[in-house]
């Protein structure tokens, strides 16, 4: 499985975009001396138009601030969201416009840096940018080197970035991380010159004008050295990639030039991550207590612990825990300094961390691994056996472990490992007995061979361990995205301290199980971070539907998930507001963009008003009385209540029908449920033969005849990095279909004529575009059907027409209704929400409760207006519009409208986005021109479109007036 990128996801390509537009019509100058060849051309960031530029891109974005004379770019994107895909985009984007050839990577970690280096070597990623760009990256990645030579040469891979001509084929891309940007390696002058001319690596780099990218800005504080030492860089320009930005005493974000923010609450809430689910695991004993280390000396450790009186310990090097309390016995320290100490179990602690000794209860930890196991094989079942089933392509979940005690979960005999494989392959017997698909039989079959299989780990020990198996582990686990998600492979379940942080994720993470407490106060959006990515399907294709990650911690998180929602609207919420004193620059632009306010007569009028004082300090409540007046500048962005959630929520699995509401529905109901087929409109058979053909055009993604086992390794020639170079393979032969069973076979799964296919596949052959007969399998085939419907999706209307006919047939039953058309009393309450609010419900609504599926059908639930006569949530999968690849779609609302005094009534359906038209796929938007198609052309139903700022009543008011 190769991993496929998307090249238009609108968040991503906003982001890119405003970079691209910062340099707009700005003055570009060109090297003129013998350096000419190697330097980036110079922006002259200096103008008024630089500003105006960021000025214009923030209005635009909806950013309350102002710009200002910096170097400094800053760009906001939640984690999980595509960082470093859209840092290496705007390098691409930036050499096409502008020229810049040379950029200066800088992460602030080894993991950080390990995983940028496997995005940019992806040899998916470096396809991907390539056929956009006709363009490759050179990575050079400065690492540590200990040279036993007298002479001391300056790093190769800077030497090798600096000395790199301008190529219309490459980009040249220097990687560094924090640790060696302060190390002795660039600060020493070396024996050898660069140009004949420098010794210092910083010199050298500063030479050429490089674009500085940083990734995590928070973790270089302008006060520290690192800062120093990038401007010794000499950026023209430095663009920082962050969830999180360093802030002021007051809780405001410390921006640069701020011209895009992708926020955590907008993440979740537009389902561009997601969400999470929280499972805690409860003391069923009742006890609780605290043990907190409090100093530290590098001889001696000094421990509270709270339960009942607080009480003090002493502890050195060996010393039990137990000592302490009697539940950590068994534990001990086995070594310290003055800043931290470790345990014997693998744990850090320093100073301040808090743990509860009860959490290190064998029973609590087994019943979370069990609980977990068992999740994550419902989870399995539905998006394996259940999307093959409904004919959508499968994928793979896996659950992430972190554990304290590595020695019980490698040791085979380990407890840990055999409570571990006793309930993975409990869990695969149970699922064995009830699947009903061929496909996840024979993988849970697989599966029950060899259980070791089925689990692996990375520990930072296991770096100098020589067992093969290991070593194929953590290949897979750290390296080899492709192979863990490969559904041939059984592995699902990965077991880690904490070295799996920063820098490390896996799409396809559902459960996160936090076995041991993570000893610091690490933020709690760092730890899901590591599975908040939507998922890819077995083809390597993101799948944008609604997902959660499972994330299961003990008792003494009780409060992960409130802090969570905390974290999210905090980290989402550019300005802390609440904490002003004065009418802040900030302040005075929100007022200024979002009311079209005097910025000179606004602050003459606020002093007049006496809501501030000459030196814009508030005074008598001024800031109450200015959020008042100006209410749209507090609004707050807000992670919304069903995005983030606690799992043992009870909520009702039926909701009731308001009696007497279906007499009014009924006309309504009966019209949109009529059935439909769906053509596709092509005027010849010679016109959809060159459809066919043209979908075939420039494809390479179909599998060969065989299959061969390849190992690659990554090269380090002088510590820059080469292209993969292949090792060894081994061939075998697998069964072919003959080309008659492959060509009926491709024809009755897409539905289109024999002879037209076996023409295509010939003119194929013929234009040197593809050579069917090297892919003569079940696996083509599945891919032919997957993408041809993808293509067919896409070009609706563009290169075809499509249209529906209506089929007299029975509607009833439906799921409003039974099979003699009478009215249900009840339906399960997940059709038409998978949220629950204890909110009222409008007293035209169908059903008695609320649930909902978004905050925008939730303000539409709840909203009173006396033209309307009855409405209803349209239940899930009920009405079944035909679209494109043997899909369906069905509106979200249905509405009855009284029009005045007259009898006369107005029907209406509506499809509900909480989102922005910008933020719509290419796909949504041709499924709603299908859904237009439908109501209004076929059956004469009116069909609306409601977006995240369409109000109801408006929409109600427009249907009402048309």
């Amino acid at each position: 499985m190769k991993f496929v990128f998307e090249r238009n996801l609108s968040h991503q390509t906003r982001a890119v975009e405003a970079i691209v537009e910062v340099f707009k019509d700005l003055e570009i100058r060109y090297e003129k001396s013998y350096l000419k060849d190697y330097v980036n051309p110079t922006i002259d960031i200096n103008s008024l138009i630089y500003l105006k530029n960021i000025e214009n891109l923030m209005h635009k974005n909806e950013i309350k601030l102002k710009p200002i004379k910096s170097n400094v770019i800053d760009i906001m994107m939640e984690t999980g969201t595509g960082k470093t895909y859209t840092y290496t985009k705007a390098m691409f984007e930036l050499n096409r416009f502008y020229g810049i050839n040379k950029f200066v990577v800088i992460v602030p970690s080894l993991s950080i840096k390990a995983g940028a280096v496997n995005f940019i070597l992806n040899e998916s990623a470096r396809e991907h940018f390539k056929d956009e760009y006709q363009k490759t990256i050179n990575l050079y990645v400065v690492e540590s080197k200990k040279n036993k030579n007298k002479k001391e040469y300056m790093p190769t891979s800077i030497k090798s970035f600096v000395e790199a001509r301008k190529s219309k084929n490459t980009i040249e891309v220097l990687l560094i991380n924090q640790g060696m940007l302060n190390s002795d390696t660039l600060s020493k002058n070396y024996d050898r010159t660069l140009f004949n001319k420098f010794t210092n690596p910083f010199d050298a780099i500063a030479s050429i004008n490089p674009v500085v990218i940083i990734d995590e800005p928070h973790r270089f504080k302008k006060d520290n050295k690192t800062w120093k030492n990038i401007q010794k860089l000499n950026p023209q320009f430095i663009l920082r990639f962050g969830a999180t930005f360093d802030e002021d005493k007051k809780g405001n974000k410390k921006f640069e030039n701020l011209i895009y923010t992708l926020t955590a609450a907008r993440a979740f809430n537009d389902n561009l991550v997601k969400g999470v689910i929280g499972y805690i695991e409860k003391n069923e004993s009742g006890k609780n207590a605290l043990v907190e280390l409090i100093n530290l000396d590098g001889k001696e450790a000094t421990f509270v612990l709270k339960e009942g009186k607080k009480k003090s310990f002493k502890l050195g090097v060996k010393d039990s825990l137990g000592i302490i309390h009697p539940e950590i016995e068994g534990l001990f320290i086995e070594k310290m300094n003055k800043s931290e100490l470790l345990l014997s179990n693998g744990m850090i602690l320093k100073k301040k961390d808090k743990f509860n000794p009860y959490s290190f209860s064998e029973t609590i930890e087994e019943m979370m691994i069990r609980k977990a196991i068992k999740n994550h094989f419902k989870i399995e079942k539905e998006l394996i056996e259940g999307r093959n089933l409904e004919g959508k392509p499968k994928i793979k979940p896996l659950t992430l472990f972190f554990i304290d005690n590595i020695d019980e979960y490698r040791d085979e005999n380990g407890k840990l490992r055999k409570i571990v494989e006793e309930n993975i392959k409990g869990c695969i017997e149970e699922n064995l007995k009830n699947t009903k698909d061929e496909f996840y039989k024979k993988y849970l079959e697989k599966s029950l061979k060899d259980i070791s299989k089925t689990h692996g780990g990375y520990f930072s020990k296991d770096n100098q361990a020589k067992d093969e198996e290991i070593e194929k582990e953590i290949n897979e686990i750290l390296h080899d995205k492709d192979k863990l998600l490969d559904l041939n492979n059984p592995r699902r379940f990965i077991f880690s301290k904490w070295t799996l942080k920063e820098g490390w994720d896996n799409p396809n993470v559902f459960q996160i199980c936090k076995l041991r407490s993570s000893g610091s106060e690490i933020s709690k959006l760092q730890e899901v971070g590591r599975g908040l990515r939507l998922p890819v399907n077995e083809f390597g294709v993101r799948v944008k539907d609604e997902f959660f990650l499972h994330y299961f911690v003990d008792f003494s998180e009780e409060d992960f998930v409130d802090r969570l929602i905390n974290e999210i609207n905090e980290e989402s919420n550019l300005f802390n507001l609440e904490k002003l004193d004065k009418l802040s620059d900030e302040l005075i632009e929100g007022i200024v963009k979002l009311y079209k306010e005097d910025r000179k007569k606004l602050v003459a009028r606020l002093i007049l008003d006496d809501i501030i004082d000459d030196n814009k300090k508030f005074i008598n409540d001024g800031l109450k009385k200015l959020k008042e007046m100006y209410p749209l500048v507090f609004e707050e962005e807000r992670v919304y209540e069903n995005k983030v959630k606690k799992a043992d929520k009870k909520v009702k699995s039926k909701v009731k029908v308001i009696v007497g509401k279906y007499d009014k529905l009924k006309e309504v109901w009966e019209k949109i449920n009529q059935k439909a087929l769906m053509e596709i409109k092509v005027d010849s058979e010679e016109k959809f033969e060159e459809l066919f053909y043209s979908f075939f055009k420039n494809r390479d993604d179909f599998v060969e005849n065989r299959v061969y086992f390849e190992a690659k390794k990554v090269v380090v020639e002088d510590e820059a990095y080469v292209e993969n170079k292949r090792m060894e393979e081994e061939f075998s032969d697998i069964k072919n279909l003959s080309y008659k069973e492959f060509v009926l076979e491709v024809s009755k799964l897409c539905k289109i004529n024999v002879k037209t296919a076996h023409k295509v596949f010939l003119r194929l052959k013929k234009d040197k575009i593809l050579d069917i007969s090297k892919y003569l399998n079940y696996q083509t085939i599945r891919k032919i059907k997957y993408y041809f419907d993808e293509y067919l999706l896409l070009n609706s209307f563009k290169k075809f027409e499509i249209n529906y006919k209506l089929i007299k047939s029975s509607i009833h039953p439906t799921k409003l209704t039974d099979k003699n058309g009478n009215p249900l009393k009840e339906i399960n309450a997940s059709d038409i929400g998978v949220n629950y609010s204890s909110e009222k419900v409008a007293k035209s609504y169908y059903f008695e409760e609320l649930f909902y599926d978004s905050e925008l059908e939730k303000e539409n639930i709840k909203y009173n207006d006396d033209v309307i006569e009855v409405f209803t949530k349209i239940p899930k999968n009920s009405i079944r519009i035909p679209i494109i690849g043997g899909k369906s779609y069905s509106p979200d609302f249905a509405y009855v409208l009284k029009r005045g005094d007259e009898v006369r009534r107005v029907c209406f359906v509506i499809e509900t986005k909480d989102k922005d038209e910008k933020d719509l796929t290419f796909e949504e938007k041709i499924k709603i021109k299908m859904a237009e198609k439908f109501f209004n052309e076929k059956i004469k139903i009116i069909f609306k479109k409601q977006l995240r700022k369409d109000k109801i009543e408006k929409i109600i008011s427009s249907v009402l007036k048309g």
